[in-house]
């Protein structure tokens, strides 16, 4: 008799599907997260809601506020050219970790990315904007360093909080041209060269910000989050047939 598929962790789906929504900028900085409307397009109670904010909020990217619920956090521009810093040396680490070491598969496992980044280009703008920024978390999973690649994950999703609210438009072309120039570096044992290649990157994106906030329509939260659950859910399906 075939063990019976693992049911998924209702809060881990509903903090990815946020965090997708968020990175994609469908939830904009200053966005209500209420926790009832929340929960019932996941089919979840408030508890589990609650524990999905909570992690995003360790992470910088939710703002929970005392008697007026949670709310997709609005960095200050003060914060933006420190946090931009910061991401810096972080990735400075990983290309000092990874320049000349990745694997044939590693090689393949970014360029089949960047391949995907290219596709959204210009065709599905939000997937482009979070591919971007996975492209990032990936290269720090690539260093086998949990502690380097959480925090990279956190402060590359702050980033684009910052981006959502005072860049200029997301540039898909630079993004897939700039990372294919740091796979050539990595694959090469020239350090110092990669080095500049990422500074020059990271530069770039900060340079694209403007110090402007762009104003939103404002939205019902079911509407922009039903993608992220119809996603999750499709997701779970094809898990429990692989299962069956």
């Amino acid at each position: 008799m075939a063990d019976k598929p693992k049911a998924p962790d209702r809060g881990a789906v509903i903090y990815k599907a946020l965090w997708h929504a968020i990175i994609e900028q469908a939830l904009q900085p200053g966005a209500k997260l209420p926790e009832d409307a929340i929960g019932e397009k996941f089919g979840a109670s408030r508890t589990i809601v609650r524990a999905a904010l909570a992690r995003l909020a360790a992470e910088g990217l939710v703002e929970l506020r005392r008697n007026r619920g949670a709310a997709v956090a609005t960095p200050s521009w003060s914060d933006a050219r420190d946090i931009f810093d910061v991401r810096i040396g972080l990735e400075r680490l990983v290309v000092a970790r990874l320049a000349g070491r990745l694997t044939r598969e590693q090689i393949k496992q970014l360029k089949q990315h960047v391949d995907a980044e290219e596709q959204a280009r210009g065709s599905n703008m939000p997937l482009s904007i979070r591919l971007a920024t996975d492209f990032h978390i990936k290269l720090a999973e690539m260093t086998g360093n949990p502690v380097l690649a959480r925090y990279v994950s956190e402060v590359a999703s702050r980033c684009g909080l910052i981006l959502a609210r005072y860049s200029r438009p997301h540039s898909s072309d630079c993004a897939v041209s700039e990372h294919r120039a740091l796979i050539a570096a990595l694959s090469s044992n020239d350090i110092p060269a990669a080095m500049a290649l990422m500074d020059h990157h990271l530069d770039a994106v900060a340079d694209r910000a403007m110090i402007f906030e762009h104003p939103q329509p404002e939205r019902d939260i079911q509407d922009i989050l039903t993608p992220y659950a119809r996603e999750a859910a499709q997701v779970k399906g094809k898990k429990a047939a692989k299962k069956s």
